[in-house]
């Protein structure tokens, strides 16, 4: 607490007793940068206070440089593992996360951007409070994204998070090309709404996002497209466009953390298996020279696509929802709208501006008319199941 005292001295030029009606000695969370502390406005607006740890600044420039030694010493003993794009990365993203003024943008601008998704909340931000150091937020209560006992025990749907988790980061990706890159369960809350109590996603720290050009979200956009409808055509050349090369298979595999043969089939076709999931994990240990090989060669903004893709899917997994079709049907109506207005930003011709629209609206249609039958399917199979059961067990039933 001295040093938060400290910070908050330093940077709002006033004591914390001065600045609030009460504030939490006790962090609501820690991590390597900063801490987040609870606190009453003297208005008596609740608000969080994140805090940068005061030695940090001077400290990361001292951890890049051992990890740069690190990682040369490494490619001394193993040269087929190539990790110099970590600390690129590294360098590249650390000092954005230190600017909490940066991460405020970050926050107001995805907030605009999907104002449209009533399920979704992104805390204000204090700004005449806030300094690259401190950063002042409205205080926002729910519970962990993959905590089920919390959502069943407030009667949140988990299907219904699993799906606007999905739509929220298929719109970021494919459509805005700005994305969250930090999904990590204490950073997506879940809560009922107050006043309509309906579920809410809570999207919380904003310090990093990856911006797409875009070449790189349409190649991505038609590269999900090829792996939802099971063109493995448009998969290798779509993933040699995303560098993968002769790798594309594994890239494929990487993408969707499916086996090559799930991927042939379709990945939309059936949901993972425990089979696949244990055949996946025991042959990663083979292909970590080409993983690395791989990471290596395919553009920058591919490895935080990457990491926000294993975080998502770790969640889904926690959730029980991993691999839905649904899932894959909202991500392909993005690829679809993101691709047609691509294409109708790049024509002045009335006509053809028209002919994309309607080429648009029918491959929606046809996502929609899959989905249902889809449904359709799920309901007859419930219907036969119950027949079965009330076969075997008349008296229970």
């Amino acid at each position: 607490m001295q040093e938060v005292r400290q910070v908050i001295r330093e940077d709002l030029g006033k004591e914390i007793h001065d600045l609030f009606q009460s504030f939490d000695d006790t962090p609501l969370g820690t991590a390597s940068l900063a801490q987040v502390h609870k606190a009453v406005l003297h208005d008596g607006r609740t608000v969080a206070v994140k805090v940068q740890h005061p030695k940090v600044r001077a400290q990361s420039s001292k951890d890049i440089l051992l990890m740069e030694v690190l990682v040369l010493a490494v490619k001394q003993l193993f040269p087929e593992f190539e990790f110099m794009w970590l600390v690129d990365e590294a360098k590249k993203n650390l000092p954005l996360e230190l600017d909490f003024l940066k991460e405020g943008r970050n926050a107001e601008k995805v907030s605009q951007m999907l104002k449209h998704f009533d399920f979704l909340k992104v805390p204000r931000i204090h700004w005449d409070l806030s300094t690259e150091r401190v950063l002042l937020m409205e205080f926002v209560d729910g519970g962990q994204v993959n905590d089920r006992d919390y959502m069943e025990r407030n009667k949140i749907d988990v299907n219904e998070i699993s799906r606007h988790l999905g739509k929220i980061y298929s719109e970021m990706i494919f459509v805005n090309g700005f994305v969250h890159c930090d999904p990590h369960p204490g950073n997506v809350l879940v809560r009922k709404r107050p006043g309509t109590g309906k579920a809410e996603i809570v999207l919380l720290d904003h310090g990093l996002y990856q911006v797409l050009t875009e070449e790189f979200r349409l190649n991505y956009c038609h590269l999900w497209q090829s792996l939802i409808w099971t063109d493995m055509k448009r998969v290798k050349e779509y993933s040699q466009r995303l560098g993968a090369g002769d790798l594309y298979p594994l890239f494929a595999c990487m993408l969707t953390a499916r086996s090559w043969d799930s991927v042939n089939r379709g990945i939309s076709q059936a949901p993972v298996t425990a089979t696949e999931d244990l055949e996946i994990r025991n042959n990663a240990g083979n292909y970590l020279p080409q993983i690395s090989q791989l990471l290596n060669h395919v553009p920058r903004q591919m490895l935080l696509i990457l990491k926000t893709n294993d975080l998502l899917r770790g969640i889904e997994t926690a959730l029980g929802t991993r691999a839905s079709a649904s899932s894959f049907l909202n991500m392909s109506r993005c690829c679809v709208r993101a691709l047609a207005e691509h294409k109708k930003k790049n024509t002045c011709s009335f006509f053809r501006r028209t002919q994309i629209s309607f080429s648009e609206a029918f491959n929606l249609w046809q996502i929609n008319l899959h989905e249902l039958i889809l449904c359709v399917k799920g309901l007859k199979l419930a219907d036969r199941v119950l027949a079965l059961l009330c076969w075997l067990f008349p008296a229970a039933l």
